[in-house]
């Protein structure tokens, strides 16, 4: 028995990708935990004031069942005018949320065009979707335009989706938002921005790089409340209808268990940080430049971003160098494939503002030695 998962398992040791489960430990150069909030005292008194008011921890069911919560509602009330969307959905998760997206949105006769780093959840609602999907060139506005005109000269007559992330989680780039809205509008398409990795960190008030798109009828955002915001689960914001459908025939917000309504009222309270506490984004930029210059001489990519990837390329070389930072006490974990594409296994180094300049310092030290 489980003969098939004990020689998987051989062979992923073989290559040097087994993975495994590790406590946290050493400086914090490997969370999404951008702006330090997860284990903030204003979170600790949002969460403690929440049960003093007899907000409950678990939710006891599904949203249409009796886990519908007043705390998930205020929750999504506050996101939607925050935000500047015409709804907001919370679901229990990022991944939830994105596969729920692509599963249950794009029809039969639609068709799907997405980036090729695209996230794994992305991926999932793709192969659960009726409709057909297609990826293109990562960041190529053109491309998808390209892709979108040849389906529609072959006979396709239902609506385009356009699936990006705003800030991609493993290489810290940025979508060209612009453009692919300028696509979108050419098109009569849908874009679907996931702003997982830029809510908090970029935008006014941290309302993420689609923040001027929010609000339009063709655009549905997924931000989700475990990275910046320090708390878990995520929200789809978009025009009613799309919530309406997505409560209606969203399977993976049907058939699953709400929500704890006392992390909705966590998350209430990270947006209005998000909104009055404006030095936490600034010391990050700040710190992002800092680690810039020290560590683009070792060949760190400077991507603007809180993400920065050192590509290595061979798997257990990465896996390696990862270790070595980790016995000198930073936490820096190794990306491996299928995470990342074949050959370009990598350190992905994310800043926080768990550390600060000094530790950025001494890691490009440790990270100096260890590259040999």
């Amino acid at each position: 028995m489980f003969d098939a998962q004990s020689k998987d398992l051989e062979r992923l040791g073989r290559i040097g990708r087994r993975r495994a489960l590790h406590p946290r430990a050493g400086a914090d150069f490997a969370s999404n935990d951008y702006l330090g909030l997860a284990e903030s005292a204003r979170l600790r008194e949002a969460v403690a004031d929440a049960l003093a008011r007899g907000v409950p921890v678990g939710s006891g069911g599904s949203r249409l069942l009796r886990g519908n919560h007043a705390e998930h509602e205020a929750l999504e009330t506050e996101a939607a005018a925050f935000l500047g969307s015409e709804a907001a959905l919370y679901f229990s998760s990022g991944f939830a949320a994105n596969a729920t997206l692509l599963a249950t949105l794009p029809q039969r006769g639609d068709l799907i065009v997405h980036d090729a780093l695209i996230h794994a959840s992305a991926h999932e609602g793709m192969r659960l979707a009726r409709a057909e999907s297609v990826g293109v060139a990562h960041k190529d506005a053109q491309a998808v335009d390209e892709a979108i005109a040849r389906w529609r000269r072959a006979g396709g007559r239902g609506t385009a989706w356009i699936a990006v992330e705003s800030l991609y989680s493993m290489d810290g780039d940025r979508a060209p938002l612009d453009d692919l809205a300028d696509v979108a509008a050419r098109h009569d398409a849908v874009l679907l921005i996931d702003e997982a990795h830029a809510t908090g960190v970029f935008g006014p008030d941290g309302r993420g790089l689609g923040a001027g798109l929010e609000g339009q009828a063709n655009v549905v955002t997924l931000r989700t409340c475990g990275k910046a915001l320090g708390c878990e689960g995520a929200l789809v914001c978009g025009p009613q209808v799309v919530i309406d459908h997505l409560v209606n025939r969203g399977r993976g917000f049907i058939f699953s268990t709400a929500p704890s309504p006392l992390m909705a009222a966590a998350v209430r309270a990270s947006l209005k940080i998000l909104a009055d506490a404006p030095e936490r984004r600034t010391a990050l930029s700040q710190l992002v430049r800092d680690a810039e210059v020290l560590l683009a001489p070792l060949g760190v990519r400077a991507t603007g971003s809180q993400i920065l990837p050192l590509v290595l390329g061979e798997d257990r070389r990465t896996m390696e160098v990862a270790q070595a930072l980790q016995v000198r006490g930073f936490d820096v974990r190794g990306i491996r494939p299928p995470t990342v594409p074949e050959g370009t296994a990598r350190l992905r180094i994310s800043l926080t503002l768990n550390v600060d300049r000094g530790q950025v310092a001494a890691l490009a030290e440790a990270l100096r030695e260890a590259l040999g």
